[in-house]
């Protein structure tokens, strides 16, 4: 299988069609498509020590969920974080490529993945006008918005949540990652409580008080399920594929 057969694999799974219009993920670089591919690295993020260490370690494909090349590059010299890790990669000989909101809004992808460990039936998409990749379904039973956040915490295995609102929840949205411009469209779609990696201060404090409790849980820990996925379509790409996935978080969490 080449880099290019690769990314043409994931790509039906998770086709460009789905991503939003401001999203750059795909292939960031590679210097031959037609590359033989025996060794993948799957990461949540391309950072310095996850690039380093497909270096070193014989990589031929760093394939990521966030892009390696969101913002635009002005310059290419190691001053800079992300030219210096395209340098390092270019160099080595390694292939990056990257799936983010397409991966978000496809099925089996993450927020699918999301809505199942968190317990979510006859689940169904939600998510303002063009940007439907979240999911919204419904408990088994009904609970109060604290004892789901502990639901959370066990299902993610992270230890807090940050929850506003309390109010008796059975149908609940999720959303992967940055989902502050998506609390409108759970209110609109009926959800009790919304749950994101990121929502921010105040618009959580408002969210409250418009009636829908909300839960943020993390940008690493409602997307890091993905990385499984990723290897297994690796895997079943070409079964003599040599996979590892990384899945140490970039940021950590201090406790007192």
């Amino acid at each position: 299988m080449t880099v290019k057969q690769l990314y043409e694999y994931i790509g039906a799974f998770a086709p460009r069609a789905l991503s939003a219009e401001w999203d750059n993920d795909g292939i960031a670089c590679c210097v031959d498509e037609a590359r033989t591919v025996r060794r993948v690295l799957v990461a949540l993020d391309a950072t310095d020590r996850v690039v380093e260490k497909c270096v070193q370690g014989g990589f031929d494909v760093l394939l990521t969920h966030h892009p390696l090349l969101f913002r635009g590059v002005k310059e290419l010299t190691p001053s800079r974080t992300v030219p210096r890790k395209l340098i390092k990669l270019v160099r080595a000989d390694v292939a990056a490529m990257s799936f983010h909101t397409r991966l978000d809004a496809a099925n089996g992808g993450v927020n699918d993945i999301l809505a199942q460990k968190l317990g979510l039936e006859n689940v169904s998409t939600f998510g303002p006008d063009g940007e439907e990749m979240g999911r919204i379904g419904d408990l088994c039973a009904t609970v109060s918005a604290v004892e789901y956040a502990q639901t959370v915490c066990e299902k993610l295995n992270i230890s807090t949540v940050l929850l506003s609102g309390e109010r008796p929840v059975r149908r609940v949205a999720v959303l992967g990652g940055e989902g502050g411009d998506f609390v409108d469209a759970a209110i609109k779609a009926g959800a009790d409580l919304f749950l994101a990696g990121r929502i921010g201060y105040h618009r959580m404090l408002d969210g409250a008080e418009e009636g829908i409790a909300l839960i943020e849980a993390g940008h690493f820990a409602t997307e890091v399920a993905v990385c499984e996925k990723l290897a297994a379509l690796v895997r079943a790409a070409d079964p003599a594929v040599e996979v590892e996935v990384d899945a140490e978080p970039a940021i950590q969490t201090v406790s007192k």
